[in-house]
């Protein structure tokens, strides 16, 4: 009786899976995979010819913005992360112990004036 059922589950998910199939293209390659239009490869990065002799290349309109925005990015963090406080533990309990010693020591010292 399982069997059947079983067998029946599977049929219809196969019939539901090729139903998807068609509707969907799915027997075609995907996208990322397709040999798209270009012919063949020229060689150049990102498919740009380089300008002539002589001529610089034109910049676009998000280069410059870019190119600020990272700069500036890689100066604020620069001085920004050597110029941050020290708030590790050990740096307040080397504070916390020095603090205690020279305390230790005026105390001593207020001690054997008194008994002087």
């Amino acid at each position: 009786m399982s069997s059947k059922l079983a067998a029946a589950a599977a049929g219809a998910l196969r019939a539901r899976a090729r139903a998807a199939l068609r509707t969907k293209g799915g027997g075609d390659l995907p996208r990322f995979t397709s040999p798209g239009t270009q012919e063949r490869p020229n060689g150049y990065l990102f498919n740009r010819t380089p300008p002539p002799p002589g001529e610089s290349r034109q910049w676009e309109d998000w280069e410059l913005p870019c190119y600020v925005t990272s700069f500036l990015t890689i100066v604020i963090l620069g001085v920004g992360l050597n110029a941050k406080p020290d708030l590790t533990l050990e740096t307040w309990a080397h504070k916390k112990a020095l603090e205690r010693l020279q305390s230790q020591q005026q105390q001593t010292a207020a001690a054997g004036a008194d008994s002087e």
